[in-house]
């Protein structure tokens, strides 16, 4: 019987069979093999073609996705004999992919799905990714799971919006001034800089304050009165000597924020867009936003993100950090008591850095 042959033996069996139409000889033979050589890529391929060409494409699709898998396991090197069978099986998965797309399309349309659905959608494709909060100094466990807030649960939002006009007139005196402006990421020469990247020190992304590290610049306040008023009724995450800021943030035509995530999660970031002369976006886990001129977009910045100006001109927006909505009042209390207590004992802002 072809089941007490060698591996090598059943293998060759297998290939006999599907050059000979009995497929379902051949997948026996070759799951018999995958029971004592479960990575053997060349049988994985073999199974997933004899799958294929029998019409089960669901069976197909696990071989040929277990096949990928196997690949990854060594390295991703593939042996010249294999590469043929490598890129068919790839293209195979990508023909299954777009049949399943197509499918639940006609099932439930897109233009129908709610949002965060349709994002569930797109996971279970493959065309996007699982997003978390990753702050990189302080988590608070419990916190909901968005990336983008609707700004209407926030009252205050469209009376700041009905100040962009006053506003950017503030703002275009402070751009006539070439520096006022300073790189947002500072370089600070008496700490090792081993996660430095190109922006650091570099006025492609730059930032006029108006709060800082918690306190408020007089003197740029005194420059942009309108601006600096807006913000009386607004639930900023106020800790002493770390939080909020409240700037003006800069992004030069084609300079490209690189993706990464905020240090802490119990604080949320808020942009009015002031300056946005062509297309330019801000890309927050899995959902992309375009800036438009006057109006807010709130997203936790513990989500991996990043952004960029792809106009020809420079994109503006004032940037201010905010309380979660779902911390509450005791909450809010313990982590400024707690975040303050660690910057005195460490000598280290844990609200400030990058």
């Amino acid at each position: 019987m072809t089941t007490n042959l060698s591996l090598e033996g059943r293998k060759k069996a297998a290939f006999d069979h599907a050059r000979a139409g009995r497929f379902e000889d051949a997948a026996n033979l070759l799951l018999s093999v995958l029971k004592q050589a479960p990575h053997d890529l060349g049988s994985l391929l073999l199974l997933g073609d004899v799958r294929h060409a029998a019409g089960k494409t669901q069976d197909a699709s696990r071989a040929y996705t277990a096949a990928m898998q196997a690949m990854q396991l060594g390295n991703g090197q593939v042996a010249p004999g294999y590469q043929q069978g490598v890129q068919r099986a790839q293209a195979r998965l990508a023909e299954y992919a777009r049949g399943y797309d197509a499918f639940i399309e006609s099932e439930l349309p897109k233009a129908k799905r709610s949002k965060r659905f349709d994002q569930s959608v797109d996971i279970l494709l493959g065309k996007s990714g699982i997003y978390l909060q990753q702050p990189t100094k302080y988590y608070f466990p419990g916190l909901p799971q968005i990336q983008f807030y609707d700004t209407s649960e926030f009252d205050w939002v469209s009376g700041l919006e009905a100040k962009t006009a006053d506003i950017k007139r503030e703002l275009m005196a402070v751009l006539s001034d070439h520096a006022a402006f300073k790189p947002y990421l500072e370089r600070d020469n008496s700490q090792p800089n081993v996660k430095s990247h190109e922006l650091v020190g570099n006025d492609d992304w730059s930032a006029f304050y108006l709060w800082k590290d918690g306190e408020r610049v007089e003197e740029n306040c005194a420059r942009c009165p309108v601006t600096a008023a807006a913000f009386d009724n607004i639930p900023l995450d106020r800790l002493p000597g770390q939080a909020p800021s409240v700037l003006f943030s800069l992004l030069k035509p084609g300079a490209q924020i690189p993706p990464h995530h905020g240090l802490i999660n119990t604080r949320l970031i808020c942009h009015l867009p002031v300056l946005v002369p062509g297309p330019a976006w801000l890309r927050v886990g899995n959902e992309v936003h375009h800036w438009q001129e006057g109006k807010v977009c709130i997203f936790d910045d513990s989500v991996e993100h990043e952004a960029k100006n792809e106009a020809d001109q420079t994109r503006v927006v004032l940037l201010f950090d905010i309380w979660r909505p779902e911390l509450s009042l005791q909450e809010r209390e313990e982590v400024t008591k707690f975040l303050g207590a660690i910057s005195a004992y460490s000598g280290e802002k844990v609200v400030s850095g990058n």
